[in-house]
Protein backbone atom coordinates (compact mmCIF):
# COMPACT_ATOMS: atom_id res chain seq x y z
CA UNK A 1 0.00 0.00 0.00
CA UNK A 2 1.42 3.46 -0.89
CA UNK A 3 2.59 5.49 2.09
CA UNK A 4 1.10 8.95 2.72
CA UNK A 5 3.10 11.74 1.11
CA UNK A 6 3.54 13.33 4.56
CA UNK A 7 5.57 10.28 5.60
CA UNK A 8 7.77 10.42 2.50
CA UNK A 9 8.61 14.13 2.63
CA UNK A 10 9.87 15.46 5.96
CA UNK A 11 11.75 18.76 5.79
CA UNK A 12 13.04 18.28 9.34
CA UNK A 13 15.16 15.40 8.04
CA UNK A 14 16.31 16.86 4.71
CA UNK A 15 15.21 19.61 2.31
CA UNK A 16 16.45 17.66 -0.78
CA UNK A 17 14.18 15.30 -2.74
CA UNK A 18 14.34 13.42 -6.01
CA UNK A 19 10.92 13.29 -7.69
CA UNK A 20 9.94 11.20 -10.70
CA UNK A 21 6.74 11.46 -12.75
CA UNK A 22 6.01 8.81 -15.38
CA UNK A 23 3.54 8.97 -18.24
CA UNK A 24 0.58 6.60 -17.95
CA UNK A 25 1.49 3.10 -19.15
CA UNK A 26 4.98 4.61 -19.64
CA UNK A 27 3.87 5.63 -23.11
CA UNK A 28 5.99 8.08 -25.09
CA UNK A 29 3.62 10.99 -24.54
CA UNK A 30 6.53 13.46 -24.51
CA UNK A 31 8.54 11.89 -27.31
CA UNK A 32 8.31 9.94 -30.54
CA UNK A 33 5.62 7.27 -30.20
CA UNK A 34 6.88 4.15 -32.03
CA UNK A 35 3.36 2.70 -32.27
CA UNK A 36 1.54 5.62 -33.88
CA UNK A 37 4.55 7.33 -35.41
CA UNK A 38 3.38 10.59 -33.83
CA UNK A 39 5.99 12.91 -32.35
CA UNK A 40 5.31 14.69 -29.08
CA UNK A 41 8.87 15.94 -28.59
CA UNK A 42 7.64 19.53 -28.21
CA UNK A 43 6.05 18.57 -24.90
CA UNK A 44 9.48 18.14 -23.35
CA UNK A 45 9.93 21.88 -23.83
CA UNK A 46 6.53 22.42 -22.19
CA UNK A 47 7.77 20.64 -19.05
CA UNK A 48 11.07 22.51 -19.00
CA UNK A 49 9.35 25.88 -19.43
CA UNK A 50 6.84 25.05 -16.70
CA UNK A 51 9.60 24.11 -14.27
CA UNK A 52 11.22 27.51 -14.78
CA UNK A 53 7.92 29.28 -14.12
CA UNK A 54 7.36 27.31 -10.93
CA UNK A 55 10.78 27.90 -9.37
CA UNK A 56 10.20 31.64 -9.85
CA UNK A 57 6.95 31.43 -7.88
CA UNK A 58 7.53 28.70 -5.29
CA UNK A 59 10.08 28.62 -2.51
CA UNK A 60 11.40 25.40 -4.01
CA UNK A 61 14.87 25.45 -5.54
CA UNK A 62 15.80 23.23 -8.48
CA UNK A 63 19.10 21.35 -8.33
CA UNK A 64 18.73 19.18 -11.44
CA UNK A 65 16.14 18.01 -13.94
CA UNK A 66 15.82 15.80 -16.98
CA UNK A 67 12.74 15.66 -19.19
CA UNK A 68 12.59 12.35 -21.03
CA UNK A 69 10.12 10.95 -23.56
CA UNK A 70 7.97 9.14 -21.01
CA UNK A 71 9.07 10.44 -17.61
CA UNK A 72 10.53 13.45 -15.83
CA UNK A 73 13.17 13.68 -13.10
CA UNK A 74 13.64 16.68 -10.80
CA UNK A 75 15.92 17.15 -7.81
CA UNK A 76 14.42 19.82 -5.56
CA UNK A 77 15.28 21.67 -2.37
CA UNK A 78 12.42 23.04 -0.28
CA UNK A 79 13.25 26.43 1.25
CA UNK A 80 10.82 26.87 4.12
CA UNK A 81 12.81 29.65 5.78
CA UNK A 82 12.46 32.04 2.85
CA UNK A 83 8.66 31.98 3.01
CA UNK A 84 8.70 33.14 6.63
CA UNK A 85 10.08 36.53 5.52
CA UNK A 86 7.50 37.13 2.81
CA UNK A 87 4.66 39.58 3.29
CA UNK A 88 1.09 38.56 2.61
CA UNK A 89 1.20 40.58 -0.60
CA UNK A 90 4.29 38.74 -1.86
CA UNK A 91 2.81 35.37 -0.97
CA UNK A 92 -0.39 36.12 -2.85
CA UNK A 93 1.45 37.63 -5.81
CA UNK A 94 3.56 34.49 -6.14
CA UNK A 95 0.52 32.24 -5.76
CA UNK A 96 -1.33 34.11 -8.50
CA UNK A 97 1.49 33.41 -10.95
CA UNK A 98 0.45 29.76 -10.86
CA UNK A 99 -3.09 29.56 -9.45
CA UNK A 100 -6.15 31.79 -9.63
CA UNK A 101 -6.53 32.27 -5.88
CA UNK A 102 -9.81 33.56 -4.47
CA UNK A 103 -11.93 36.59 -5.30
CA UNK A 104 -10.72 38.31 -2.12
CA UNK A 105 -7.02 37.60 -2.75
CA UNK A 106 -7.38 38.96 -6.27
CA UNK A 107 -8.95 42.15 -4.89
CA UNK A 108 -6.24 42.45 -2.23
CA UNK A 109 -3.51 42.39 -4.90
CA UNK A 110 -5.25 45.05 -6.96
CA UNK A 111 -4.29 48.53 -5.64
CA UNK A 112 -7.60 50.04 -6.74
CA UNK A 113 -9.68 47.42 -4.90
CA UNK A 114 -7.55 46.67 -1.82
CA UNK A 115 -8.64 49.84 -0.01
CA UNK A 116 -12.30 48.81 -0.22
CA UNK A 117 -11.82 45.54 1.69
CA UNK A 118 -13.52 45.42 5.07
CA UNK A 119 -11.64 44.33 8.25
CA UNK A 120 -13.37 40.92 8.08
CA UNK A 121 -12.36 40.49 4.44
CA UNK A 122 -8.79 41.49 5.25
CA UNK A 123 -8.65 38.89 8.01
CA UNK A 124 -9.92 36.26 5.57
CA UNK A 125 -7.19 37.27 3.12
CA UNK A 126 -4.53 36.95 5.83
CA UNK A 127 -5.74 33.47 6.78
CA UNK A 128 -5.73 32.41 3.14
CA UNK A 129 -2.22 33.82 2.69
CA UNK A 130 -0.97 31.69 5.58
CA UNK A 131 -2.37 28.60 3.89
CA UNK A 132 -0.61 29.58 0.67
CA UNK A 133 2.61 30.29 2.58
CA UNK A 134 2.83 26.63 3.61
CA UNK A 135 2.01 25.45 0.11
CA UNK A 136 4.72 27.55 -1.54
CA UNK A 137 7.48 25.46 0.02
CA UNK A 138 5.54 22.19 -0.30
CA UNK A 139 7.11 19.84 -2.87
CA UNK A 140 3.81 18.02 -3.35
CA UNK A 141 2.12 21.28 -4.38
CA UNK A 142 5.07 22.07 -6.66
CA UNK A 143 4.72 18.72 -8.44
CA UNK A 144 0.95 19.12 -8.61
CA UNK A 145 1.35 22.51 -10.30
CA UNK A 146 3.77 20.93 -12.77
CA UNK A 147 1.90 17.76 -13.65
CA UNK A 148 -1.67 19.06 -13.76
CA UNK A 149 -0.87 21.86 -16.18
CA UNK A 150 1.06 19.58 -18.54
CA UNK A 151 -1.69 16.95 -18.44
CA UNK A 152 -4.43 19.47 -19.25
CA UNK A 153 -2.42 20.99 -22.07
CA UNK A 154 -1.62 17.60 -23.60
CA UNK A 155 -5.21 16.38 -23.33
CA UNK A 156 -6.42 19.57 -24.97
CA UNK A 157 -3.96 19.04 -27.81
CA UNK A 158 -5.04 15.41 -28.22
CA UNK A 159 -8.72 16.31 -27.83
CA UNK A 160 -9.17 13.64 -25.17
CA UNK A 161 -9.64 13.17 -21.44
CA UNK A 162 -8.11 10.82 -18.91
CA UNK A 163 -4.80 10.32 -17.16
CA UNK A 164 -1.58 11.63 -18.62
CA UNK A 165 0.69 10.73 -15.69
CA UNK A 166 0.71 7.66 -13.51
CA UNK A 167 -1.13 8.02 -10.20
CA UNK A 168 1.44 9.83 -8.03
CA UNK A 169 4.93 11.12 -8.49
CA UNK A 170 7.63 9.10 -6.75
CA UNK A 171 9.70 10.94 -4.15
CA UNK A 172 13.05 9.94 -2.68
CA UNK A 173 14.75 11.74 0.21
CA UNK A 174 18.41 12.63 -0.26
CA UNK A 175 19.91 12.46 3.20
CA UNK A 176 23.51 13.59 2.68
CA UNK A 177 25.81 15.39 0.26
CA UNK A 178 26.97 12.19 -1.41
CA UNK A 179 23.44 11.01 -2.17
CA UNK A 180 22.63 14.48 -3.54
CA UNK A 181 25.65 14.42 -5.88
CA UNK A 182 24.96 10.85 -6.98
CA UNK A 183 21.28 11.57 -7.65
CA UNK A 184 22.02 14.74 -9.62
CA UNK A 185 24.51 12.82 -11.76
CA UNK A 186 21.95 10.06 -12.31
CA UNK A 187 19.36 12.61 -13.44
CA UNK A 188 21.74 14.54 -15.71
CA UNK A 189 23.01 11.32 -17.32
CA UNK A 190 19.53 10.00 -18.14
CA UNK A 191 19.62 10.92 -21.87
CA UNK A 192 23.07 9.35 -22.24
CA UNK A 193 22.01 6.14 -20.49
CA UNK A 194 18.95 6.01 -22.75
CA UNK A 195 21.15 6.33 -25.82
CA UNK A 196 19.57 9.55 -27.11
CA UNK A 197 22.61 11.78 -26.41
CA UNK A 198 26.37 11.25 -26.57
CA UNK A 199 27.49 13.90 -24.08
CA UNK A 200 25.95 15.93 -21.24
CA UNK A 201 26.17 19.20 -23.19
CA UNK A 202 24.19 17.59 -26.02
CA UNK A 203 21.47 16.29 -23.68
CA UNK A 204 18.46 18.42 -24.54
CA UNK A 205 15.99 19.37 -21.81
CA UNK A 206 18.37 18.69 -18.93
CA UNK A 207 19.81 20.90 -16.22
CA UNK A 208 23.40 20.04 -17.14
CA UNK A 209 22.86 21.22 -20.72
CA UNK A 210 21.47 24.51 -19.41
CA UNK A 211 24.33 24.90 -16.92
CA UNK A 212 27.07 24.27 -19.51
CA UNK A 213 25.45 26.61 -22.03
CA UNK A 214 25.36 29.39 -19.42
CA UNK A 215 28.89 28.66 -18.12
CA UNK A 216 30.31 29.09 -21.61
CA UNK A 217 29.20 32.73 -21.33
CA UNK A 218 30.55 33.13 -17.80
CA UNK A 219 27.14 32.86 -16.16
CA UNK A 220 25.03 30.45 -14.18
CA UNK A 221 21.33 29.87 -14.95
CA UNK A 222 18.99 31.79 -12.67
CA UNK A 223 16.46 28.94 -12.65
CA UNK A 224 18.90 26.48 -11.05
CA UNK A 225 20.46 26.33 -7.60
CA UNK A 226 24.09 27.45 -7.99
CA UNK A 227 27.12 25.40 -7.02
CA UNK A 228 29.23 26.58 -4.11
CA UNK A 229 32.25 28.73 -4.76
CA UNK A 230 34.82 30.48 -2.65
CA UNK A 231 32.13 32.29 -0.67
CA UNK A 232 31.33 29.75 2.04
CA UNK A 233 28.72 32.08 3.52
CA UNK A 234 26.38 31.48 0.59
CA UNK A 235 23.01 30.50 2.03
CA UNK A 236 21.69 28.73 -1.03
CA UNK A 237 24.31 26.78 -2.93
CA UNK A 238 24.97 23.15 -3.72
CA UNK A 239 27.68 21.76 -1.40
CA UNK A 240 30.23 21.13 -4.18
CA UNK A 241 31.87 23.01 -7.02
CA UNK A 242 30.69 22.99 -10.62
CA UNK A 243 34.01 21.91 -12.12
CA UNK A 244 34.20 19.00 -9.64
CA UNK A 245 30.64 18.00 -10.46
CA UNK A 246 31.41 18.02 -14.20
CA UNK A 247 34.40 15.77 -13.55
CA UNK A 248 32.22 13.41 -11.51
CA UNK A 249 29.57 13.42 -14.24
CA UNK A 250 32.10 12.69 -16.97
CA UNK A 251 33.71 9.90 -14.97
CA UNK A 252 30.36 8.31 -14.07
CA UNK A 253 29.03 8.55 -17.63
CA UNK A 254 31.97 6.52 -18.95
CA UNK A 255 31.20 3.58 -16.66
CA UNK A 256 28.89 1.05 -18.40
CA UNK A 257 25.55 0.45 -16.69
CA UNK A 258 24.28 -3.11 -16.56
CA UNK A 259 20.67 -2.13 -17.36
CA UNK A 260 21.25 0.83 -19.70
CA UNK A 261 22.77 0.84 -23.20
CA UNK A 262 24.22 4.35 -23.22
CA UNK A 263 27.69 5.41 -22.16
CA UNK A 264 30.12 8.26 -22.89
CA UNK A 265 32.53 6.76 -25.43
CA UNK A 266 36.19 6.47 -24.37
CA UNK A 267 37.35 8.40 -27.45
CA UNK A 268 35.45 11.53 -26.35
CA UNK A 269 37.72 14.03 -24.60
CA UNK A 270 37.00 15.05 -20.97
CA UNK A 271 34.06 17.38 -20.52
CA UNK A 272 35.99 20.39 -19.26
CA UNK A 273 38.31 20.31 -22.27
CA UNK A 274 35.74 19.69 -24.98
CA UNK A 275 33.35 22.37 -23.71
CA UNK A 276 36.09 24.93 -23.25
CA UNK A 277 35.26 25.25 -19.57
CA UNK A 278 38.82 24.37 -18.55
CA UNK A 279 39.68 27.96 -19.46
CA UNK A 280 36.86 29.50 -17.38
CA UNK A 281 37.99 31.48 -14.36
CA UNK A 282 35.97 29.60 -11.75
CA UNK A 283 36.83 31.86 -8.78
CA UNK A 284 35.59 34.88 -10.74
CA UNK A 285 32.43 33.07 -11.78
CA UNK A 286 31.75 31.87 -8.25
CA UNK A 287 32.33 35.29 -6.70
CA UNK A 288 29.88 36.95 -9.12
CA UNK A 289 26.91 34.70 -8.35
CA UNK A 290 24.86 37.56 -6.90
CA UNK A 291 25.30 39.47 -10.14
CA UNK A 292 23.99 36.67 -12.33
CA UNK A 293 21.25 35.11 -10.18
CA UNK A 294 17.65 35.78 -9.31
CA UNK A 295 16.72 35.45 -6.29
CA UNK A 296 15.51 8.58 1.74
CA UNK A 297 18.89 7.82 0.41
CA UNK A 298 22.12 7.73 2.40
CA UNK A 299 25.23 6.81 0.46
CA UNK A 300 27.90 6.35 3.09
CA UNK A 301 30.24 4.45 0.79
CA UNK A 302 29.72 6.96 -1.98
CA UNK A 303 30.46 9.75 0.50
CA UNK A 304 33.85 8.21 1.24
CA UNK A 305 34.57 7.82 -2.46
CA UNK A 306 33.58 11.39 -3.35
CA UNK A 307 35.43 12.72 -0.34
CA UNK A 308 38.60 10.97 -1.49
CA UNK A 309 38.21 12.69 -4.86
CA UNK A 310 37.92 16.05 -3.13
CA UNK A 311 34.46 16.65 -4.62
CA UNK A 312 32.59 17.16 -1.37
CA UNK A 313 33.55 20.06 0.84
CA UNK A 314 34.85 19.30 4.29
CA UNK A 315 32.34 19.35 7.13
Amino acid sequence: MPRPRSELICLDETPYYHCVSRCVRRAYLCGHDPLSGQSYEHRRQWVEDRLIVLVQAFSVLMCAYSVMSNHTHVVLKADKAATQTWSHFEILSRWHRVFRGTHLTQRYCCPKQAASLSPAELESVRQTAEVYRARLYDISWFMRALNEQIARRANEEDECTGRFWEGRFKSQALMDEASLAACMAYVDLNPIRAGIADTPEASAHTSICRRIRAARHGRQPASLLPFSGLAEEQTHALPFHFEDYLTLLDMTGRIPHTDKPGVIRPDITPVLARTGLDTVCWPTLASSIETHFSTSVSLTLAHRRLGSLGILRAT
